[in-house]
């Protein structure tokens, strides 16, 4: 089983990983393929399960296309998102037998959102694309993808959605805080539109030719403005007024459990499938 996408995704793979292994008895059967700082460099994590013969993996990939570097005519360095290739990390993952996907979090940051001279395809770099337009060719040339190189006989796809963010009074680095949520959401009207992301995916997955099951957490997890780490990814002697605050992850235990949770659902009703 291989997790493909950004944090929210290793989010769900941490919470996975640790569940399984807190179920052995055997808790030593389970081991890290190599170092963590090797991962940390190459982006990728992998947990074997020896008595089960399996492994559970991370593969980082935040945007599913590739970040491009290339020098312009003056000689200078420059940045841009290729919407016209996969990351090149696929050959860690295609035959996998279960790959679950996500993207979105980072599509909403300045630079990608803004979309001035950062998008790519071919030798071509957009002056300005709007980034809905962006996602939406990016989520295309996964799809392609998908659909040329996945045997769905022997693999399921499943595409992680969107998590809810709970910055008040400014976003994660202007001030946005959500330090002190001790309940979640109980009035539906304070919950946020759902995000145009979702709605442009959901497009895309229904021209595919391969199957892929959609696990759509947004709603769920905007009721729960009480379950960021907030403050305490710093220790104590490290918070100084004005930290920056994680209102985008997720505490463990807590919110991504229940997103395994109804994976295994899934994978119980399709049994038959498997």
């Amino acid at each position: 089983m291989v997790f493909v996408g950004d944090s929210l995704n290793r989010n769900m793979w941490e919470s996975l990983v640790c569940a399984l292994r807190e179920s052995l008895v055997r808790k030593n059967s389970v081991f890290e393929a190599s170092g963590r700082r090797e991962f940390r460099s190459q982006g990728f994590y992998s947990f074997k399960f020896e008595d089960f013969k399996c492994s559970i993996d991370f593969v980082k990939s935040p945007f599913l296309v590739q970040e491009w570097i290339f020098s312009d005519k003056a000689g200078t360095r420059r940045e841009t998102l290729r919407l016209d290739l996969m990351q090149g990390s696929y050959n860690k993952y295609h035959d996998a037998d279960i790959i679950i996907f996500n993207t979105g979090h980072w599509w909403t940051h300045q630079k990608t959102y803004k979309g001035n001279y950062y998008f790519q395809e071919g030798n071509h770099v957009y002056s300005k694309l709007e980034v809905a337009d962006a996602y939406k060719r990016a989520l295309r040339t996964w799809a392609q993808w998908v659909d040329a190189n996945i045997n769905s006989s022997r693999t399921r796809v499943f595409f992680h959605g969107y998590s809810a963010s709970h910055f008040k009074g400014g976003q994660w680095n202007s001030g946005g805080n959500c330090y002190g949520e001790t309940k979640p959401i109980t009035n539906d009207t304070y919950l946020a539109p759902y995000p145009w992301m979702m709605r442009v995916l959901e497009s895309v997955i229904s021209e595919m030719r391969t199957p892929v099951i959609y696990l759509n957490v947004t709603k769920m997890t905007d009721y729960r403005k009480d379950g960021h780490p907030s403050i305490f990814r710093q220790s104590a002697t490290q918070r100084k007024p004005g930290i920056i605050q994680d209102c985008s992850h997720w505490c463990l235990p807590g919110v991504p459990d229940t997103w395994n949770e109804l994976l295994y659902a899934i994978m119980l009703r399709s049994q038959k499938k498997f």
